[in-house]
């Protein structure tokens, strides 16, 4: 699980009601159950109107769940140590010697880039079939990234159309002073709740699933040009300093050297 999401979701909470109740104000002040409809309810519609049905569903129901969760197999270190070791076996025993090893290999990608080694496919092949797979697992978290910029944009939005109601609601009864304050103070729940939407939960969840697809992609580019390497027969020790590359420079010294000869 991702703390760092998490804690930032959770201040965000922390940080609004602090603001309510320092100033003196009562939390149930800032409750409006039209204002939500009219917000939440109406910036949804409209999302929903800009895609696929069953593309809203699953960004609605796993944008959440991926965003405050490490992506599974996202350490560029762990897969440098899984192909420098597959590189090691390779070298020893031959790219035949990879298929047992595979077995045991969790991550679909990288499994599926060793069998295509071990059964001798061409590499530009290998490649061509495995940048596909990236492409396409790009696109799939684009669509449910998409559906929080989508709603980001449309929750200010939604906000100011339900300040505009309620100031037309308030302007009908001007004949009434003691309604202003109370009315202004409703339409305005509307403006904070479209703020909120964008601020506290789209805006930030679009940035960590963006930030969390790019380190998968990162990742798997990694695994591509290791695997490649290794079907080309390249030394262990060359193949570490290429891959170290997609590192920081402070991060590279944790990577072990590994054994291997010239030639």
């Amino acid at each position: 699980m991702d703390i760092a999401s998490l804690v930032g979701l959770a201040m965000g909470v922390v940080m609004v009601l602090f603001g309510i109740i320092s100033s003196g104000a009562s939390i149930t002040s800032y409750i409006d159950i039209p204002s939500v409809i009219i917000t939440i309810g109406g910036s949804l519609t409209s999302t929903l109107t800009t895609m696929k049905l069953p593309d809203f569903i699953n960004g609605l129901k796993s944008g959440f769940s991926s965003a405050i969760k490490e992506p599974a197999n996202a350490d560029p270190k762990a897969i440098i140590g899984s192909v420098l070791d597959m590189a090691n076996v390779a070298r020893k025993e031959g790219l035949l010697a990879l298929e047992e090893s595979a077995g045991s290999i969790e991550d679909e990608f990288l499994k599926k880039g060793i069998m295509l080694v071990v059964d001798g496919t061409d590499a530009d092949l290998v490649r061509a079939v495995l940048e596909n797979d990236m492409e396409s697992m790009v696109a799939r978290h684009k669509k449910v990234k998409g559906f929080f910029d989508k709603w980001g944009e449309m929750g200010p939005a939604w906000g100011m159309i339900g300040t505009l109601i309620g100031l037309v609601n308030m302007l009908q009864n001007l004949s009434d002073a003691s309604a202003i304050g109370p009315s202004m103070a409703v339409a305005l729940l509307t403006t904070l709740y479209g703020s909120l939407i964008v601020n506290w939960i789209c805006g930030p969840i679009a940035a960590k699933l963006g930030l969390d697809t790019d380190l998968e992609l990162t990742v798997r580019t990694v695994t591509v040009e290791g695997l490649l390497s290794i079907q080309a027969g390249e030394n262990p020790r060359v193949i570490e300093e290429k891959l170290k590359t997609f590192l920081a420079p402070s991060e590279r010294a944790s990577v072990g050297t590994q054994e291997g000869g010239e030639g």
